[in-house]
């Protein structure tokens, strides 16, 4: 659970369950809970929980991502026990009656079509799919149609029963809360959770150099992911990809100020008119990650904007300066404080680095972790980046985007 004095929060770990894994209808069943929680419990109406939460003036709501289920609730700091004694309730006693359960299988199918018109979220569903063939970590979040249609309450008190341990769940508070009553708190509303969590042991999930191309030259623009296999969280080369990833950049045209930017990739895509937009992402889960880039190119000049991405890829990998390593530092140190601008982003990075580290990193030793020179960088992208085989996921009209063999060709400049 991650709590805060402003938020409460209740996260656990969803990737890594057996039957996630065995059986993909479990995919299914933390998005229909996620939401069905919010129905009623064997203490609350719905409508009871609902006049409660906005007689607190309090916010309360839940998101499920490819590791991670969580459920919070914004109130204020003098409200922290009440706070934490509805999300235990909604979490331990929800009925989840079929009927409640109906109406929620239709939120999940709208919420599925949304999905489907947003096409970068299809492109990374699709790159996902293709980097972790058959693991976990290549299935989508909500998980495939027919299982939406047939999960039933016993599958969601089966999930429930099996995974809602004490070991899987983190409870983080940020805001005006004293660290002891949050202890207290847990204990009593919790401390009735079984205390252990056996499981077998997961197979790790394996990168496939690989593509999907979905090729409609109807549409107006290409949507294209690249991306080589990167580390987990707790790994030590994580920072110095994150500031990789800072070299690169992010730009759209509505920035207007591409030849000014330090990215040398925006430069050249201002100044060519090769994309309307391009996002650098470096995606971290337990074990493995992506580190990559997203572009939206016009059908003429998908071929350029791969050529020069790959060509900046390989800068990074050769002969990347200090004074660029030490602007992206400055610029991935800033980030990560405005970031935490709240003490809503502050609870869920609290919880998340609980789940990833089993402890809160500090500031200053992050920011003594982003400290790396040049060296460091060219050799972790060389390890990482240069001459490995690349991830592809593309949607539009790609006609012009190269084949396999030739985006592979361009991840290296000699074979070492």
């Amino acid at each position: 659970v991650l709590i805060e004095g402003n938020i409460s929060n209740f996260s656990l770990s969803t990737r890594n369950d057996k039957k996630i894994c065995l059986n993909i209808k479990k995919i299914s069943v933390e998005s229909i809970r996620s939401v069905a929680v919010f129905q009623g419990t064997r203490k609350r109406s719905q409508l009871d929980l609902e006049l409660e939460i906005e007689n607190m003036g309090a916010h309360l709501n839940a998101y499920t991502s490819r590791e991670q289920t969580v459920y919070y609730a914004k109130a204020f700091s003098r409200d922290l026990p009440r706070a934490v004694e509805i999300l235990a309730d909604i979490i331990q006693n929800s009925t989840l009656g079929e009927a409640e359960i109906e109406r929620e299988r239709g939120v999940i199918l709208r919420e599925m079509q949304e999905v489907e018109t947003n096409l970068q979220e299809v492109v990374f569903d699709y790159l996902h799919a293709t980097a972790y063939q058959d693991t976990p970590l290549g299935r989508t979040i909500l998980g495939p149609t027919e299982n939406i249609k047939t999960i039933n309450r016993g599958d969601l008190v089966e999930y429930i029963t099996t995974h809602y341990k004490g070991p899987r769940i983190v409870l983080a508070a940020a805001g005006g809360v004293s660290h002891n009553e949050l202890i207290n708190l847990a204990k009593f509303h919790f401390g009735k959770l079984p205390a252990r969590y056996s499981a077998e042991a997961l197979l790790p999930c394996h990168f496939t150099g690989s593509e999907i191309r979905v090729r409609d030259d109807k549409m107006p623009l290409a949507h294209i992911a690249i991306a080589v296999e990167a580390v987990g969280w707790s790994h030590p080369d994580t920072i110095p990809l994150m500031v990789a990833n800072t070299l690169i950049g992010n730009w759209d045209r509505s920035l207007g100020s591409g030849m000014n930017l330090s990215s040398k990739l925006a430069q050249m895509a201002c100044q060519g008119n090769l994309c309307h937009s391009f996002q650098s992402f470096n995606t971290c889960y337990t074990d493995t990650g992506l580190w990559g880039l997203y572009m939206v190119c016009e059908a003429g000049t998908v071929s350029d904007m791969m050529r020069f991405t790959q060509l900046e890829w390989m800068s990074l990998c050769t002969s990347v300066t200090e004074s660029e390593v030490n602007r992206a530092k400055n610029l991935l140190r800033t980030n990560m404080l405005l970031h935490l601008d709240g003490s809503t982003p502050i609870c869920e990075d609290i919880g998340r680095q609980m789940l990833c580290y089993s402890r809160r990193i500090p500031l200053h030793e992050l920011e003594a972790r982003i400290d790396v020179n040049a060296t460091t960088i060219k050799d972790v992208c060389m390890k990482y980046i240069y001459n490995k085989a690349p991830v592809i996921a593309a949607v539009g009209p790609i006609e012009q985007l190269p084949d396999y063999n030739g985006i592979r060709g361009g991840m290296h400049w000699l074979r070492p």
